[in-house]
């Protein structure tokens, strides 16, 4: 057994060994609100981690005060969840967000704005122009779906490496990409270097690994732990969506597109307007419209009315843990997931 491996006296799905959690002086968490981040900060929690080596870090694919793909309520949801948990909340933004990065024309990429515990900071933005005036393409690859990278990944490696916190310290990044999602996500590996590790550094000694802690785990198994903790889930679940990534996502199904077309009219008819300004759908064969036309709206955003108003909201007011005797599934909860394939 190597000194950054230990056996564990139990059995967790699909691995029999975990890295030697007590060795990091700190663990972040990307959490976007949804099920599988809330199922890895569950785990982390069972596994005994002390709350003060446990960070939270959620990345606004909107920007601050910009509102076009994402659900209203999501940066809400992720700070009442972590006062709920009583754990810190750093929040990250590519200036402008996504719609900005959709639209740049002969301009170079936005700054990054990353929060920490001194304060708001900025980096970049005097790169290169480029022109993108396009959406992300649907794919698994990271560099035509620039959403993932430029307004996630990418934020999250520029708040680590400008922060001299991480310098000279052992970090350890977790994420929730699950193996039963797609063919390649069920590639990656569990447990590796992050992409800011500098760990033979002679000047930043920046030790920082990447686990993957519900890569085996079903998708049955993940709301197990939600409800073994009594958590309610972001309220998309509860309106029938099987997955949280933005509302508007690029990989939404038919009858994700109908459902937002009745609630979000407004947005649905902007975001159509940017395929006729690009003369670029964002499913490359179907517009907007003619997505909605295909699918059906998810009967649950009728059936429940108080999540409707908490999904479009930039507040929320429900509670995050209740009894787990009176917890209930979500509609969505093994729905359409409708994301990478």
């Amino acid at each position: 057994m190597s000194a950054t491996q230990m056996v564990l006296p139990f059995q967790v799905p699909g691995a029999s060994t975990l890295p030697d959690l007590s060795t990091y002086d700190r663990i972040l968490v990307a959490f976007s609100g949804g099920k599988d981040s809330i199922c890895c900060l569950l785990r982390l929690l069972e596994l005994g981690i002390p709350k003060d080596r446990i960070e939270l870090h959620h990345h606004l694919v909107d920007s601050r005060g910009h509102n076009l793909f994402d659900w209203p309520v999501t940066e809400s949801y992720c700070r009442k969840f972590a006062q709920a948990f009583d754990l810190p909340l750093y929040m990250s933004w590519l200036e402008g967000g996504l719609e900005r990065e959709m639209c740049r024309k002969d301009q170079p990429k936005a700054p990054t704005h990353f929060q920490t515990p001194n304060g708001e900071q900025i980096s970049g933005g005097q790169g290169k122009p480029g022109t993108r005036r396009k959406f992300p393409a649907k794919t698994a690859d990271l560099k035509t779906r620039w959403c993932s990278s430029y307004l996630k990944i990418d934020v999250l490696s520029t708040a680590i490496a400008n922060q001299s916190r991480f310098n000279h310290a052992r970090t350890l990044v977790v994420t929730g990409e699950r193996a039963q999602e797609s063919a390649a996500r069920a590639k990656y590996l569990t447990l590796e270097p992050h992409r800011t590790d500098r760990r033979d550094s002679l000047k930043l000694r920046r030790h920082i690994d990447h686990w993957r802690p519900v890569h085996s785990y079903t998708s049955e198994q993940v709301w197990e732990m939600i409800q073994r903790w009594g958590v309610l889930a972001h309220p998309a679940y509860y309106l029938g969506w099987g997955r949280l990534s933005c509302q508007f996502c690029i990989f939404g199904s038919p009858n994700q597109w109908a459902s937002n077309a009745a609630i979000s009219p407004e947005r649905t008819k902007r975001l159509h307007q940017y395929e006729q300004e690009f003369q670029h759908t964002i499913d490359n064969k179907l517009s907007i419209p003619d997505m909605a036309d295909k699918g059906t709206a998810y009967a649950a955003i009728h059936q429940h009315p108080d999540q409707l108003r908490l999904a479009l909201s930039n507040e929320y007011t429900a509670p995050i843990l209740v009894d787990p005797n009176t917890w209930t599934l979500p509609a969505g909860a093994f729905g359409e997931s409708a994301g990478p394939t």
